[in-house]
């Protein structure tokens, strides 16, 4: 069955932090849970506030053990150095063979700065202007190793031989990377870069450089004004709109079974906390209001935030996401093998390749 009114198939992502949990197989459990429900990509969270596994080599550990969803781990940009972060996401991806993803995350927290050897934290506007010039140097440094014989070099217009490097050249305000990159380029090329773009100050960045947006909101007017929003950036960037994805983030507290979503909860709309919006409710009432959220056109799906790990991605994968499956909604099988294409994204062509034009 088709989706209504001419919408595309929804797209829907999962978060399988687990607080205080350090054992790699709990991970990889709910990650292959996740797999079993077609989710696009899940999630895994990293922090310098609380010990807790390197989200990146947890995910890379994992990557073994499943076969087609998407792998996204969180990485600080504003306290990893660009040219090993860049390294580790595509050897992460070679290793899935294309599953790869990166959550970007801002920090401006002294404590973290202290942690990775800085003297002071940036401010909120530094850390935003740095995300942009590591999302820059990042997209040189995937492109900056020759993959056949009909790439150029950007400088002297010369052809470059396969895996023949080039340098990046680059210069930061905290940072200068030569290169080249030691890591052949990705069987992607970029993995997917996912930007929470809920705060306004992280919206530029998502329009230029982001695949996937993650914005939280109450209702469908509140997330479909930020999804408009950022495609008009996105144009502006010289971008296609159409290759960025916006995905509604909600918490979800499934604990109450088939009971009817509270109101203020579900029942109307999530209720918003804290730690944001909250919908708590059955996962019958969920998938209604999935549904009618993905109607308006509002998203192109939602990243999920189970409550309670374990017990709500069951309820997820058993109730709503069947339920979705039934009504013609979302998939039955992945149509294909990497992220990209779950997420019904182009993969980009290498920046150097030959096109026949005078360079």
């Amino acid at each position: 069955m088709a989706a209504p009114h001419g919408r595309g198939l929804l797209h829907l992502a999962a978060a399988v932090d687990q607080e205080a949990v350090h054992d790699v197989s709990a991970h990889g459990e709910l990650v292959r849970l996740a797999e079993r429900g077609g989710f696009d990509f899940v999630t895994l969270g990293d922090t310098f506030a609380r010990p807790e596994p390197d989200a990146l080599a947890v995910l890379a550990r994992i990557a073994s053990t499943t076969t087609r969803i998407g792998l996204v781990p969180t990485v600080t940009v504003t306290r990893t150095e660009p040219f090993p972060a860049r390294a580790a996401l595509a050897t992460l991806d070679r290793v899935s063979r294309g599953r790869a993803g990166c959550r970007i995350d801002l920090s401006t927290t002294e404590g973290g700065a202290r942690n990775l050897g800085r003297r002071r934290a940036p401010s909120a506007g530094a850390s935003g202007r740095e995300s942009g010039q590591v999302a820059d140097l990042a997209a040189r440094l995937w492109d900056n190793r020759a993959v056949d014989a009909g790439t150029r070099d950007d400088a002297s217009g010369r052809p470059v031989g396969r895996d023949e490097a080039r340098p990046a050249g680059y210069e930061g305000d905290t940072f200068p990377v030569r290169g080249p990159s030691t890591v052949p380029r990705p069987p992607q090329g970029p993995p997917v870069t996912v930007v929470d773009a809920t705060d306004r100050r992280a919206r530029a960045a998502a329009a230029r450089c982001a695949d996937v947006a993650l914005v939280q909101g109450t209702n469908p007017a509140q997330v479909g004004s930020v999804r408009a929003e950022l495609h008009a950036s996105a144009l502006a960037h010289g971008r296609d709109p159409d290759e960025l994805r916006v995905l509604a983030a909600l918490t979800v507290d499934l604990g109450d079974g088939e009971r009817a979503a509270e109101p203020g909860h579900g029942g109307g709309g999530p209720r918003q906390t804290g730690q944001g919006p909250l919908y708590r409710g059955g996962p019958v009432d969920l998938a209604e209001l999935i549904a009618s959220w993905h109607e308006t056109g509002a998203a192109d799906g939602f990243h999920l935030t189970p409550a309670e790990p374990r017990r709500d991605l069951e309820r997820l994968v058993n109730g709503t996401v069947a339920l979705l499956q039934h009504r013609g909604l979302f998939r039955t099988f992945y149509p294909g093998s990497t992220l990209r294409e779950h997420l019904g994204l182009t993969r980009p062509a290498h920046r150097y390749a030959v096109t026949g034009e005078a360079p």
